[in-house]
């Protein structure tokens, strides 16, 4: 009995290793289906992947040069406006150095004006055997001398005749100047005293600093 046993023990063995060897193919084929299945999958993602990236990429393009170029624009406005101060600087310095010229130019001649009569009296009053109180009497008609002073608000007036030059305008630049013209806006009289039309012709330049006082400012030149 025992001799019949023992084949009967190597057939069940066999038959498991067979069936052993059956499910680990059966295993190993569902392994490289789920693997095949996965890469299947792995490329499908990584192409919406790559897409979405480049769709960032060129969202970040776009407004990178948005950026630059509104950087670019008021840095441009800020060179403008700095270059416009400096040139108003310029204009207000050049007429100060003229109005010391000018009142340098008169004194000079007041100087020279009161040295003759002086110098007049003097050789006057020796003739005349005066003595030298009485010479100097004429000296104290010295203020009658200085009367060319008054004459000063005369030389301030002249400057309003160039009526067209709107930078004499506290405020207003160059390129404000040129941008007033082109609206019809060519005399600082129509910015002192305007009149409707004038009015909404400078309307547009409302946002320009010190607006408020054009008209004021324009009124003290004129």
């Amino acid at each position: 009995m025992a001799k019949k046993a023992k084949p009967s023990v190597d057939k069940i063995v066999k038959k498991v290793n067979k069936e052993f060897e059956k499910t680990s193919s059966q295993i190993e084929g569902l392994v490289n289906d789920a693997l095949k299945q996965f890469d299947s999958l792995q490329q499908q993602v990584q192409e919406p992947v790559r897409k979405l990236l480049k769709e960032v990429d060129e969202l970040r393009d776009r407004e990178m040069k948005r950026f630059n170029e509104e950087f670019e624009r008021r840095l441009n406005e800020f060179h403008e406006l700095q270059n416009s101060i400096l040139e108003r600087l310029g204009v207000a310095s050049k007429d100060v150095a003229k109005d010391v010229k000018k009142q340098a130019e008169q004194a000079k001649k007041q100087a020279k004006s009161v040295s003759s009569a002086t110098s007049s009296a003097t050789s006057t009053a020796k003739k005349a055997g005066a003595p030298k109180s009485t010479a100097k009497k004429p000296a104290a008609k010295k203020p009658a001398a200085k009367k060319p002073a008054a004459k000063k608000p005369a030389v301030s007036e002249a400057k309003p005749v160039n009526k067209s030059d709107l930078t004499l305008v506290k405020g207003i630049g160059p390129a404000t100047a040129k941008k007033m013209k082109d609206a019809g806006i060519t005399s600082i009289d129509q910015i002192a005293n305007p009149s409707a039309a004038d009015q909404e012709k400078l309307k547009a330049f409302s946002n320009v600093k010190g607006f408020d006082q054009f008209s004021t400012e324009a009124k003290k030149i004129i």
